[in-house]
């Protein structure tokens, strides 16, 4: 965690170096990497509203390597995460009482590498969810806890390149948005999931979601 900065965990409040690992070709069948495990309720619109603060559209700016961890033994030499700086671009969807304001720059820690002592870098990526990479932008729905800010859970990630939802990165890979439904597996998952309600749509989709949902504050 770093010091005296904001931090948005990514999918878990503690440890990002456990996100499951792929290869350059890990997604040629286009299916889910790892399973997930929010660390609140992602997957509605109604999710988003009881357990988020802000949903935002935002964009990475920059990014440098931290929290190395080596490792004494085996073929990884050590992993890293990687600290971002992302732009806030819009805000779709504020709470009336926001446990903390939003700036317009933020930064978060997201899935490193693992290195190996060969010198091959493998992406760590975030079960079922985008690994948050430059290039790409991002519905995020977030939450301030423990003085950092998180991501609901894999469900509160959304692809946004092109101000289409399901359109850029997902698992580290470049997917169009029928792409990114086949990896989510929404039919068989979760018919209520906000993703698959504005998938192929633009911001006017997710906020009409938000504003027809119901949810608490808890």
């Amino acid at each position: 965690m770093l010091s005296g900065r904001p931090v948005l965990a990514i999918l878990a409040l503690a440890g990002i170096t456990a996100g499951v690992l792929i290869g350059r070709e890990g997604l040629g069948t286009v299916v889910g990497c790892g399973a997930a495990d929010d660390p609140y309720p992602s997957q509605t619109a109604a999710d988003w509203k009881a357990f988020a603060d802000h949903v935002v559209v935002a964009l990475p700016t920059s990014e440098q390597e931290s929290n190395r961890q080596d490792v004494s033994k085996g073929s990884v030499r050590y992993t890293v995460d990687r600290t971002m700086t992302f732009r806030k671009e819009k805000v779709l969807w504020s709470a009336a009482t926001p446990r903390h304001e939003l700036g317009s720059d933020f930064e978060m820690t997201a899935p490193g590498w693992s290195v190996y002592r060969n010198g091959k870098r493998v992406k760590g990526t975030a079960p079922e969810a985008p690994r948050l990479e430059s290039g790409h932008s991002y519905v995020l729905a977030l939450r301030w806890d423990a003085g950092q800010w998180v991501i609901l859970g894999e469900g509160a990630a959304v692809p946004f390149d092109d101000q289409v939802a399901g359109r850029g990165e997902w698992c580290g890979q470049t997917l169009s948005e029928d792409d990114f439904a086949k990896g989510e597996r929404f039919s068989q998952r979760d018919d209520r999931s906000l993703e698959q309600a504005v998938r192929g749509q633009g911001e006017a989709a997710i906020t009409r979601e938000l504003e027809k949902a119901g949810g608490r504050r808890p």
